[in-house]
């Protein structure tokens, strides 16, 4: 099936496509409804263990699905103390659930002589907590809300919302492929130490990569239907000087191509890959 079809259909069903019969001729939305609205009840056994779908699990779950995955942001949406929510999110995590994105932000530093600024004194440096599964994923970011008005049959509500934010689902399947695309694409080259994705109390990075040769790679992934062009290259570069990073190599990703003017800047140090790159991860 084409890749953007297969990026559609994993960011909702990932990790349950073995238990349900897709239907790859139908539109990622009609095959939404026919499994959350007509065959809701059937389709919530799909989440393992039940006990996930009550209080604290699932206001966890709703925080990480809803928000970025910063850990201690995590436990204030599900309004857990620290010692309860880790408790909850250490279980999460050992029944295959959730998974830990380390931070690779180093601490603050500051003169012994001179203070922090103070909007910076409270600050954390935060791990990211994310889904194993992608299915999940979607069912407690945009189903578990809308679970008794779907149990009756009333889905106005939930289909607005879907069509509004699906978007949130594929773009973060989409940054994922990205990375192991990168890692592939360096791996005969030079390969990396470390990847993933990048944040600290100045911007956030879909891609932050180390060679071998200790070169650094940024990258920004756009699941758009229109072609990246020059400023997202602008912007990317501008977020890399405000968090002091000096990136040796720039990478952009995405689903719909580049326009000409970056095309012709294409090099060693400007690299552009789209969806017919990611075909390759499949060979």
């Amino acid at each position: 099936m084409p890749i953007e079809s297969a990026i559609e259909y994993f960011s909702v069903f990932g990790g349950v496509e073995e238990k349900i019969e897709l239907d790859f001729f139908e539109s990622i939305t009609a095959f939404v409804c026919a499994r959350c609205i007509t065959n809701f009840a059937e389709t919530q056994q799909l989440v393992a263990p039940s006990y996930l779908l009550e209080a604290p699990y699932c206001d966890v779950l709703q925080a990480v699905a809803k928000g970025d995955g910063k850990y201690y942001a995590v436990l204030r949406k599900a309004k857990l103390s620290e010692e309860m929510g880790c408790k909850i999110v250490t279980e999460l995590i050992s029944l295959g659930i959730l998974r830990v994105e380390a931070s690779r932000e180093q601490p603050l530093k500051v003169h012994p002589k001179h203070k922090l600024k103070k909007e910076l004194r409270h600050y954390r440096i935060q791990d990211k907590l994310r889904f194993e599964q992608p299915f999940l994923r979607f069912w407690f970011g945009f189903v578990f809300p809308y679970r008794k008005a779907l149990a009756k049959g009333n889905s106005e509500s939930f289909l607005s919302n879907f069509e509004a934010h699906y978007e949130r689902l594929r773009t973060l399947v989409f940054e994922q492929l990205c990375n192991d695309l990168l890692a592939d694409y360096f791996q005969s080259r030079s390969p990396l130490l470390r990847q993933g994705s990048y944040w600290n109390h100045h911007s956030e990075f879909d891609v932050m990569a180390v060679t071998s040769t200790k070169k650094i790679i940024l990258g920004e992934c756009k699941y758009k239907d229109r072609k990246v062009c020059k400023n997202e290259l602008n912007k990317l570069k501008a977020k890399a000087e405000q968090s002091g990073i000096h990136a040796d190599i720039y990478a952009l990703f995405s689903k719909d191509g580049f326009s000409n003017e970056l095309l012709g800047m294409q090099s060693e140090k400007l690299l552009l890959f789209d969806l017919d790159d990611l075909k390759q991860l499949c060979e």
